[in-house]
């Protein structure tokens, strides 16, 4: 039986190695892969699922078209449908222009081959793309802006730190493969402190738990901030040396009072003090912020401010010591692929005119004039679900002439198109990856052919120029052959500009790129205008119009300007599903079949609910029907539902959020959501 190694291309942390078992051009077994460092023991149960998900008999293995009488899809062959996408988009450009497509592609499967896409709609002429992510760009910009780089130490250095924040992260679900070194490094004697409205799985292993008002952890960095200045437990060397701005941060946070810090957070002086004897006094330090706390309107900002923390106590470039965001040292391809989307939106070439906001999709799609919007392809996404405003989006998306997506499954947003092109899965082409949190370059082979008729989008494009009239040589100027050894060829020609990286070798597990950085900021060189850590950055104002410092600044929706709706909304990742992946799988479903909402018993009681009763989630963008589960551990005043359900499983979270920009990054405030819940039959 073949065992290949490979590597899971999902937008999660971990990234991990594994082994995959092929029998009869089918997956039938997965194991851990003991060469990845960060991943040695073991892949998560959505890993495990793929043995489900590459074999599921509710894959779509033909391509699809809706009847428009009946509204039901119908097989069709490859040919027939290229011969309508051909004519649609010849039409589409002819009667309104290029711009009146919009090509939109998200995260649901990395790699280096996705570039072909855009390497499409350029052949052809150009389209309206997206700016913007859902994810982190605005973490991103901040840390960028203030270190001048997105990198942190290994993942496995994390063992030997003596003080562990993890802020807005829950490990122990979404990266659980980070809860490795955790667990040694508190077997070594280590202190573990969570930050988090709700008491998480990951906050099981913590020794301090401070649950803040969401949206105001800035505030509470800030005030943890004045008391280790006032307390005089700074590293003045090291602030010397390499810090630019630490007199005006100090200077700013005179601002406010501790006691009007507490009040704006929720969180005792007490405890506040607490955590600044900790931060101030124990070395090495590590903080691991989540994602979560920067997809409010003032994320930037919240994350510049809490990473102030480790700049002013220098835990920066050294072991056991740092700011674990998010570590690009393994995207070292980026150069010949699609540009990271968290950067501000490219001026127009020529080519690519216009684009629109990720975070802002429905409105943006409704607004778009000269031209309007006629026609849009969607691929590794599931708009309808994940963005923001699903009932605007879905408005977006009926106002349209012409859908196609290209899925997997029958998502919510393959529901929608007029044609469905079945996607190939991550075992049927070649690529390569890297990760936002461990460090290693990976392959990931093609293990078997295709199933059915699926067509990876490489070769789904190939031919779709092809019906369109171009010719062969003008298609590969852009474009692969129509087979995995043109995408291997191309992977080995790009892998040849990195003498450290080996083809061969990389069939047998990752490989470090010579950029790796074990310690990232050993060396104390730091890309920014003043060549040091910057807590005052003059680009933060130039690029963002934000404060140079780090400041807090209200979220936009916040209980203090919403009595209507008085219940802060959470809508974490779960273990289970990786947003909306994952979730149509029977080994998923096992373990959580239909979706609830966690709400402390005093705020339930308040409203006359009981455990299990069937509620109303809402407020003025929309409403979610659900039924309730106590939970004493969330904080009073919020409610959660883990987000990444399908409307057809009991509706999206994005029902009640807003279309929102953060404050820097163009990222995307999903957690700026007030809302209030009522017991069905209650004035419903």
């Amino acid at each position: 039986m073949p065992v290949y190694s490979t590597a899971c291309p999902r937008n999660c942390y971990s990234t991990c190695s594994f082994k995959v078992k092929v029998e009869d051009n089918k997956i039938v077994n997965i194991d851990p892969h003991p060469l990845n460092r960060a991943t040695p023991e073991g892949i998560c149960l959505k890993g495990l699922a793929y043995v489900e998900r590459a074999n599921s008999p509710d894959r779509i293995l033909k391509p699809l078209i809706k009847n428009k009488a009946t509204g039901r899809f119908e097989e069709a062959s490859w040919d027939a449908t290229f011969e309508i996408l051909a004519e649609k988009i010849k039409y589409f450009q002819s009667g309104f222009g290029n711009h009146s497509i919009l090509f939109y592609a998200a995260s649901g499967m990395s790699g280096l081959v996705n570039g072909f896409s855009n390497s499409f709609w350029k052949m052809v002429g150009g389209a309206t793309t997206m700016y913007g992510n859902l994810c982190w760009p605005a973490g991103l910009e901040a840390t960028r802006i203030t270190l001048g780089d997105n990198k942190h130490n290994a993942p496995w250095d994390l063992e030997h730190a003596k003080l562990i924040i993890l802020w807005g992260k829950n490990s122990a679900e979404t990266n659980i493969q980070e809860m490795i070194p955790i667990e040694k490094a508190i077997e070594k004697g280590a202190t573990v402190v969570a930050i988090d409205p709700r008491r998480t799985q990951t906050a099981e292993k913590a020794s301090l738990l401070i649950q803040p008002k969401p949206g105001t952890d800035g505030a509470l960095a800030l005030a943890i901030a004045k008391v280790i200045i006032k307390n005089k437990q700074y590293d003045q060397p090291f602030i010397n040396k390499y810090v630019y701005g630490f007199e005006q941060f100090t200077e700013s946070l005179k601002k406010h009072t501790l006691s009007e810090f507490a009040d704006i957070t929720g969180v005792s002086e007490l405890y506040i003090n607490q955590l600044a004897g900790l931060i101030g006094s124990v070395k090495p330090m590590t903080i691991i912020p989540g994602y979560g706390m920067q997809r409010f309107t003032n994320g930037g900002q919240t994350i510049r401010c809490i990473l102030a923390l480790s700049v002013i106590t220098g835990n920066i470039g050294k072991s056991g010591a740092g700011w674990h965001y998010a570590n690009l040292q393994s995207y070292v391809f980026d150069s010949v692929k699609e540009p990271m989307s968290y950067y501000p939106p490219a001026k127009p070439n020529g080519i690519f005119r216009r684009s629109i906001s990720m975070a802002k999709l429905g409105e943006d799609m409704l607004a778009a004039k000269d031209p309007e919007l006629k026609m849009i392809w969607v691929e590794r996404g599931n708009p309808v679900a994940q963005n923001p405003d699903t009932n605007r989006v879905l408005k977006a998306f009926r106002n349209l002439d012409f859908r196609v997506v290209v899925d997997q499954f029958m998502t919510d947003t393959a529901m929608e198109a007029d044609v469905v092109l079945p996607a190939k899965n991550m075992f049927e082409q070649s690529d390569i990856i890297g990760s936002y949190w461990n460090p290693y370059v990976q392959l990931k082979p093609k293990v078997v052919e295709p199933a059915g008729e699926v067509k990876p989008e490489t070769e789904i494009y190939y031919w779709l120029a092809k019906k369109m009239g171009f010719v062969e040589d003008e298609i590969l100027k852009y474009l692969p052959k129509p087979n995995n050894e043109a995408i291997e060829e191309f992977l080995k020609e790009n892998i040849k500009r990195f003498p450290e990286l080996d083809y061969e070798k990389l069939k047998a597990g990752p490989m470090l790129a010579k950029s790796h950085e074990e310690i990232a900021f050993a060396d104390m060189i730091f890309d920014t205008p003043s060549g040091k850590i910057e807590l005052y950055s003059e680009k933060a104002n130039q690029n963002w119009g934000v404060n140079p410092l780090p400041a807090y600044v209200e979220t936009i929706e916040n209980e203090h300007n919403q009595a209507k709706y008085p219940l802060h909304f959470l809508s974490p990742n779960t273990k289970n599903r990786i947003h909306s992946q994952f979730n149509n799988l029977k080994v998923i479903q096992l373990v959580g079949a239909e979706p609830f909402v966690e709400i402390h018993p005093e705020d339930a009681l308040r409203r006359n609910i009981s455990d299990g009763d069937q509620v109303k989630v809402f407020n003025d963008n929309g409403f979610f029907i659900l039924k309730a589960r106590f939970n004493f551990s969330i904080r009073r005043k919020c409610v959660a539902i883990s987000n990444g359900w399908w409307i057809q499983q009991g509706g999206s979270t994005n029902f009640l959020s807003k279309g929102r920009e953060t404050d820097m990054g163009h990222g995307t405030a999903f957690h700026d959501t007030m809302v209030e819940i009522i017991k069905m039959g209650v004035g419903e």
